[in-house]
């Protein structure tokens, strides 16, 4: 009776309460269906002498339970390695089980946006028969890993949120740093892509720095123990060496590189690696009784051996590069807080941040293809003196809380699908990001003409436009003033974003005012057409509605048009093109609708259309001009009769108030690199 009555006083989280609600808030992942075997226990009702942490510290690492978050368990190594993050994001003095002054709570900060976000929960953790169902440490008595995933659960709505996510984004929700994900090219695709980059250059869209992201994997010796480091798998098919089919989309942490002398005085590169599963599932050539031991020394074979743990097991540069798909590096926090480079190992001791946003009509301007461009935020950035330069763009939704305990957030989340990773218990669906990007330009003693800049190479970008929650950019700045312009590669996107900028001497950040980038007046400004083209078709009993005397007219294909010059006079022209015979042409079409303020995307909406290229006819090419007001409106091409099989062409073209960009970009190999998640498949 006494138990009960100190358990019934003890803290019980109203905000995420033991109940299925923070377990799960759809049927998405299998979590769904332990709602009825999991009881919530506290620590001490699981074990006799809970703690946080346990006396061996090798103990202290994750074990994955049965919810697939391994990229936030890899993440968590870096917590091991920095006394100063540990404290950080748990901090210090916290009563625990049996101290003076324990109340069954816990506070843990995370960082979210450009802050530190405090999130209080109590100690009640999901079990099944009386054992942790979810993550733990290696020593079943310490408690710190469990504690860390229920509160970064709350802070994300549900435990079930957590499923799927990139060790990347938990890398610098853990430190407040930064992370960079590169991919790990098969010998074909690093050929391949070498000979892009470097038409690329020739053409001045893309700077040197890039061809060090996909090929340059080896870190910097003064870097190399402090970087907390992942690797992922996100094969289909498995390899020769040692992935499984049960490896798919999952990622392990890199906790020891290390160079160590063959017998026959060559130099081998070795990589220790530990899975959250805790068991090593791994046959090359360097497991505990592989053949590559045989060309080691005795002594160094052992002492390597040795130091393995569960769950760990060794590879040599070779295996890494052809095994896995791609790297995560988080860079080192020195004791003092400052960022570490990962490229050079200086520090990075001075950083400035600013937010911003990308407004449809008037700051969404796309990427540099988009005539647009120009009016994306800008941003000044005055370096004192030559200095390395981290630059970091980061997107969230604007109207978005960030508090803990968010009901609802998942479920908004899986409202708003773009992607899916997989079959069966393991698709997972995950909330829309935008591909988005980062360009530099050195400016001369701050003389900004901005038409003439843009048409020039940056000195500086990111990879490419990434369907990423944050990209990175590094480079080498002269003293002076640089523009950075954060941008989406679609236009009209719209989203909030932070710019964080690491320097490693003194540097100030803000923005642009209006006036410095004032279009020039006169010719150069007026008179000229952005045209694009799209390709479509007509299928019937999906896509082939019919003109408007038909009910099913609003199956048809629809194009999405975003007006942002209104000169008063004609600015838009529209061309629809069937492509096919002249003897086999069909009566064709279009009608324009305006989009309405609230309604998402490009879809035929109710009401009358704004401009019509009526009647139907006979003829192979049809066109109008006419005058639009600025806004956003849906261009819905069709057949005169419903369930007519056809292909067309639709050319639209806009005037601009601004000269076009000369720019080439597209977003290449990014969607395949990017659009992957870490999933454990149970």
């Amino acid at each position: 009776m006494e138990r009960r009555a100190e358990h019934e006083s003890l803290f019980e989280d109203a905000d995420f309460p033991a109940k299925t609600s923070s377990l799960a808030l759809s049927d998405v992942t299998p979590i769904f269906k332990l709602q009825g075997v999991i009881s919530w226990l506290r620590p001490q009702e699981i074990c006799k002498s809970p703690q946080l942490f346990p006396p061996d510290l090798t103990q202290a690492h994750a074990k994955q339970g049965v919810l697939g978050d391994c990229w936030l368990l890899c993440a968590c190594t870096m917590l091991l390695k920095s006394k100063h993050l540990m404290d950080q994001v748990l901090p210090q003095g916290q009563p625990q089980w049996g101290q003076q002054g324990y109340d069954g709570s816990f506070l843990l900060r995370f960082w979210q946006r450009g802050g530190w976000v405090e999130v209080r929960v109590d100690d009640r953790l999901p079990c099944i028969d009386n054992k942790l169902c979810f993550s733990q440490c290696l020593c079943p008595s310490a408690f710190w890993v469990a504690l860390l995933e229920k509160a970064y659960a709350k802070l994300h709505g549900s435990y079930e949120a957590l499923w799927a996510g990139q060790v990347s984004e938990a890398l610098v929700d853990l430190s407040g740093g930064v992370a960079e994900r590169w991919s790990l090219p098969s010998s074909g695709e690093e050929e391949e892509e070498e000979v892009e980059v470097e038409e690329e250059e020739k053409r001045g869209d893309a700077p040197p720095a890039r061809r060090r992201r996909r090929r340059e994997l080896r870190l910097s010796e003064a870097v190399r123990e402090a970087c907390a480091v992942s690797c992922s798998f996100h094969r289909g098919a498995p390899g020769e060496t040692g992935v499984s089919e049960q490896w798919q989309y999952h990622a392990l942490s890199v906790l020891e590189w290390t160079d160590v002398q063959t017998v026959s005085g060559e130099t081998e590169c070795l990589l220790r690696i530990r899975n959250p599963w805790g068991r090593r599932c791994w046959n090359g050539a360097w497991t505990e009784n592989g053949t590559g031991w045989n060309t080691l020394e005795l002594a160094v074979s052992r002492q390597l051996l040795s130091s393995t743990k569960p769950g760990e097991f060794w590879v040599n540069q070779k295996e890494f590069q052809e095994e896995f798909d791609d790297v995560t590096v988080g860079y080192p926090i020195t004791s003092e807080g400052h960022l570490q480079s990962i490229y050079t190992g200086g520090v990075l001791s001075h950083l400035q941040q600013v937010r911003g946003r990308w407004v449809r009509g008037e700051s969404a301007g796309g990427c540099r293809n988009s005539s647009s461009y120009g009016s994306n935020p800008k941003f000044w950035l005055r370096v004192a003196e030559p200095a390395e330069v981290v630059a970091c763009l980061l997107q969230y939704d604007p109207d978005e809380r960030t508090t803990a305990g968010l009901k609802g957030l998942m479920k908004r989340d899986m409202d708003a699908v773009t992607t899916q990773t997989g079959e069966g218990g393991r698709g997972q669906e995950r909330r829309h990001q935008h591909a988005i990007g980062l360009h530099m330009w050195k400016i001369e003693k701050k003389h900004l003409n901005l038409s003439r800049t843009l048409n020039k190479p940056p000195c500086a970008c990111t990879h490419s436009h990434a369907y990423e929650r944050e990209v990175v950019m590094q480079a080498q700045l002269s003293a002076g003033f640089h523009l950075l312009i954060p941008s989406t590669f679609q236009q009209g996107a719209q989203a909030g974003f932070l710019l964080r900028v690491y320097c490693s001497s003194p540097a100030s950040l803000s923005a642009v005012r209006t006036r410095e980038a004032a279009q020039p007046c006169g010719s150069e400004g007026e008179g000229e057409w952005e045209s694009s083209s799209f390709h479509g078709s007509w299928t019937p009993g999906v896509s082939a509605g019919g003109s408007r005397n038909f009910p099913s007219h609003r199956q048809n294909p629809h194009f999405l048009l975003t007006v942002t010059y209104d000169p008063g006079a004609t600015n838009v022209r529209v061309t629809l093109r069937q492509n096919c015979p002249e003897s086999k042409c069909q009566a064709i079409g279009f009608h324009i609708y305006k989009v309405l303020d609230d309604e998402d995307g490009g879809g035929p909406l109710e009401g009358e259309p704004v401009e019509s290229c009526v009647p139907h006819c006979y003829a192979q090419e049809v066109s109008l001009v006419c005058s639009l007001r600025g806004g956003d409106y849906s261009i819905v091409p069709s057949t005169y009769q419903p369930d007519l099989t056809g292909h067309f062409t639709l050319t639209v073209a806009r005037r601009i108030h601004r000269k076009v960009v000369q720019s080439q970009e597209n977003l290449g190999r990014a969607i395949k690199e990017v659009s992957h998640i870490s999933v454990m498949r149970c």
